[in-house]
């Protein structure tokens, strides 16, 4: 059953320099106990969709919905209500807390709002800090007092607190060092076996969206250009941009990352203000043809591959066994 899902999203933002399309008829869906990542370069509209999907920012079209009801166009009442079912963990764990605050009272925070009792909210919170590592005396300190990855678990103790259906996830662990991003993954993956919550995991790091993620959805310039499961997709890659972005993922084996050929993938992400016409990822693309300069294409599923969807005229699954497209499937990676 799906827990969130949004169909047809676009959102836009009017500049100086004229509209900008963050985010174009994105659909998408996150099941109950399940993990969806969310990938692409900065600036293709990741946290832009991921805070569209939460109301923090209007949809300029397209329909959001939560446990299968519509809640694009309630009103402020009504959608506080909603945010049980859906809480968010922000990027920045040094930004995104209170400083004025004890922790205590930023975790109990979501739960005094909702109207829990005093009594309630105390053992909660007690309940919510064990669940995240931290120990009870960091109740009565201050978020400056505490590293990034324990700043990390502050903020997932919050989203957690109302017990929510999914949680998006907002590069989550980009500020945190190596070693605490596999903490924090870890807690996560475990939170979600004991909770059952669902999470949108929206990150540009292949590496660790690969360790969490059950399906995939990759985004560039605003739009979905492939989705499937993630079991799928890391082997066998569809879209050449999927196929740029595993390529430059890390290896963690010396003599295999030696062995890779690794091709720049040239060119700047194009402006949302001025994309280009046809497929937008036609002028980076090494196996770009005329069509997809004139014609952009949909979002499609491939035959015989069930449950994946790609948006490309020449993928690189239906066009495996044709030399010049399948010989540039890994052979280069994201500048």
């Amino acid at each position: 059953m799906s827990i969130l899902s949004a169909r047809s999203l676009s959102v836009r933002f009017e500049t100086p320099r004229g509209t900008l399309q963050a985010v174009n008829d994105v659909s998408l869906d996150v099941n109950e106990r399940e993990t969806v990542g969310l990938v692409g370069e900065s600036g293709c509209g990741k946290s832009t969709l991921g805070k569209a999907l939460m109301r923090l920012v209007p949809a300029a079209e397209g329909r959001i919905f939560v446990s299968g009801q519509d809640i694009t166009r309630l009103g402020s009442k009504a959608i506080a209500a909603i945010r049980s079912d859906v809480q968010m963990i922000f990027q920045d764990p040094y930004g995104s807390l209170n400083p004025r605050h004890t922790v205590g009272k930023i975790i109990g925070q979501p739960l005094s709002v909702a109207g829990w009792k005093r009594a309630d909210i105390k053992a909660r919170v007690c309940e919510l800090v064990d669940k995240v590592g931290l120990p009870q005396a960091a109740l009565d300190r201050f978020p400056h007092e505490f590293s990034g990855g324990q700043r990390q678990r502050i903020g997932i103790a919050r989203a957690l607190a109302l017990n929510p259906k999914v949680v998006i996830c907002d590069e989550p662990v980009s500020a945190l060092d190596v070693s605490v991003r596999a903490q924090v993954i870890n807690l996560m993956k475990d939170l979600q076996a004991e909770t059952g919550v669902s999470f949108l995991f929206i990150s540009h790091d292949l590496s660790v969206v690969e360790h969490i993620s059950d399906r995939l959805l990759v985004m560039y310039l605003g739009r979905v250009v492939e989705s499937g499961k993630a079991a799928d997709i890391w082997p066998a890659p569809a879209h050449p941009y999927t196929a740029a972005l595993l390529a430059a993922a890390p290896v963690a084996n010396p003599k295999l990352a030696r062995s890779r050929t690794r091709k720049t993938l040239q060119g700047e992400l194009p402006s949302p203000l001025n994309p280009p016409q046809g497929c937008a990822f036609h002028t980076r693309c090494p196996i770009a043809q005329a069509r997809c300069h004139e014609e952009r294409p949909l979002l499609r599923s491939i035959e015989g591959h069930a449950g994946r969807q790609v948006a490309c005229h020449f993928d690189l699954v239906t066009h495996q066994k044709t030399p010049d497209l399948a010989a540039t499937e890994t052979s280069y990676v994201s500048a």
